[in-house]
């Protein structure tokens, strides 16, 4: 039986590929041979040239955020627009919440 397949994100390239999860070994970028980030299975990537989105995006993973599929089905809230971003990263700041928690919080208190 085939692994199931998961997605892997290139940053500089604002490319993302599915290939199957065989363990924890690097991946390259085939078109700039950077390491790819394995970003989870439920993951939806922005247009290549949606600038904002991508900031956004990186912003997500650079804390942490992962699109993995939970027990409902998808990976959970994930900011999209970079305004929610820095509410949350602010919030964040403000109560100390760590930020990887603060960005998926569905609504602030």
């Amino acid at each position: 039986m085939a692994h199931a397949k998961t997605s892997y994100v290139c940053l500089p390239c604002r490319a993302s590929y599915k290939q199957p999860y065989v363990g924890d070994h690097d991946r390259l970028c085939p078109r700039c041979a950077e390491p790819l980030i394995h970003v989870g299975s439920a993951f939806a990537p922005p247009r290549r040239r949606d600038t904002a989105a991508w900031r956004t995006l990186s912003v997500l993973l650079n804390a942490g955020v992962r699109f993995h599929k939970s027990w409902c089905g998808g990976p959970g809230y994930r900011p999209r627009t970079l305004n929610e971003v820095r509410e949350r990263m602010a919030y964040a700041r403000k109560t100390g919440e760590p930020f990887a928690r603060a960005l998926v919080r569905h609504e602030l208190p």
